[in-house]
């Protein structure tokens, strides 16, 4: 045992039981997803396809993929006929330029979500001034839609308009920072109209559409990525899923395009984590995680702080702290010192700077897996005020929280 290892990851799960987390990325896996990690199947190389190894020895290997493959259908409600799975990606962000690079030519245009407007590094994020951030944005063009000033949700005449005048070969929906519901009907339609591939990046709520607790972008979407440690509750992993015709680029986009030998490991704890999901106990989970975050955000509405396009149909929440007489990084950092941990970010016609952004965000997976409902979040709500808004002492409320956490194990 490496005892400095061990004394710190000690510390860790000290610190995520007494704290808080509403890090809408962030959730907690379960002990047998967590104990699937740590297997012989670290010990072994799989490049290739089930069946198509480049290595011996994969026979069992191939059995754990397949297996894992066939849960995800399941799932989301899929025909093997119809659907492709690839959960060998090590990342979403790694599954989306897979995608990207697998159905694109470098050059060609991609119409995404603006990121200012709650969109993702990976879709192609360059600055206002044109600089390519993203590997994609830099191999390929893009533009961006966003949301209405008025009402920050999208206009989707609007996004058509957008996408008949940039005429682009993929257009991609789903992002970190947008709470209402994606139409998938009516931007697969869009995508229809103009040519392009359609990509849906539900990374975020994956679990939920899986939980039955949002619509699903099946069978709009020609691809799916998603995020397997978000709302899943899985591991830290991807899967993707495209029409079975979109098959061998896809997979090609993700070996040898940009992967050796994926984390097999990770594939089987996907595996164990889409079993769990099948479960009634997860639909219910999936249900309360949209009713905590609703009460979370009327209950800061009540005191008085603005909540980016009035609410959520989600699992988060972003507010605007732009009246408030702080910007989103040090609202953090002091939420964190009372104990409960959030994330800056950018808002809607954003006038901060990416390091010190107007907003911050809220999402309500992890605490929800812990057990709390809507009494704990209305509890929350007073102490963000408390401590945000009438500068109480964060150390009081970390007490406080201390007191409540204990009661919600990890």
């Amino acid at each position: 045992m490496d005892q400095e290892i061990n004394n710190l990851i000690k510390k860790e799960a000290k610190r995520q039981q007494e704290k808080i987390t509403l890090i809408a990325s962030e959730n907690y896996a379960s002990p047998n997803v967590r104990g699937v990690l740590s297997s012989v199947l670290a010990n072994k190389y799989s490049e290739g396809e089930p069946g198509k190894r480049y290595y011996q020895g994969n026979e069992i290997i191939d059995e754990i993929e397949n297996l894992t493959n066939k849960r995800a259908l399941k799932v989301f409600g899929l025909k093997e006929k119809n659907w492709h799975v690839n959960c060998k990606a090590v990342s979403a962000s790694i599954a989306n330029l897979a995608v990207i690079s697998g159905l694109l030519e470098p050059g060609q245009k991609i119409l995404a979500m603006n990121l200012t407007d709650g969109g993702h590094l990976s879709h192609g994020w360059k600055l206002p001034s044109g600089k390519p951030i993203s590997l994609s944005s830099k191999i390929f063009n893009v533009a961006y839609y966003g949301v209405e000033k008025n009402t920050e949700v999208f206009d989707y005449n609007k996004i058509l308009k957008l996408a008949k005048k940039e005429k682009p070969n993929l257009i991609i929906s789903g992002g970190t920072a947008y709470a209402r519901e994606i139409n998938y009907k009516k931007m697969s339609e869009i995508a229809k109209k103009v040519g392009a591939y359609y990509l849906a990046d539900i990374a975020h709520e994956a679990g939920l559409v899986a939980g039955k607790a949002l619509g699903s972008p099946f069978p709009d979407a020609d691809v799916v990525t998603m995020s397997t440690q978000k709302t899943l509750r899985g591991p830290r992993g991807a899967i993707i899923i495209c029409r079975q015709e979109l098959k061998d680029k896809i997979d090609r986009g993700i070996f040898p395009s940009l992967q050796g030998g994926p984390f097999n490991s990770v594939v089987a704890a996907i595996g164990v984590c889409l079993q769990e999901v099948e479960s009634l106990k997860f639909k219910k989970y999936a249900r309360q995680v949209l009713k905590n975050a609703k009460v979370l955000a009327s209950e800061l509405k009540k005191y008085g702080f603005r909540i980016i396009s009035g609410g959520t149909d989600k699992h988060l929440l972003l507010i605007d702290l732009r009246d408030k007489n702080i910007n989103g990084h040090d609202a953090a950092v002091l939420l964190d010192k009372a104990g409960i941990v959030c994330n800056k970010n950018a808002v809607p016609y954003e006038t901060g700077s990416p390091f010190k952004p107007s907003g911050i965000r809220l999402g309500t997976p992890a605490c929800t897996t812990r057990g709390m409902r809507e009494k704990e979040m209305k509890m929350i709500a007073k102490w963000i005020y408390e401590d945000l808004i009438e500068k109480r002492n964060p150390e009081q409320i970390l007490r406080e929280v201390g007191q409540l956490t204990k009661r919600f194990k990890v």
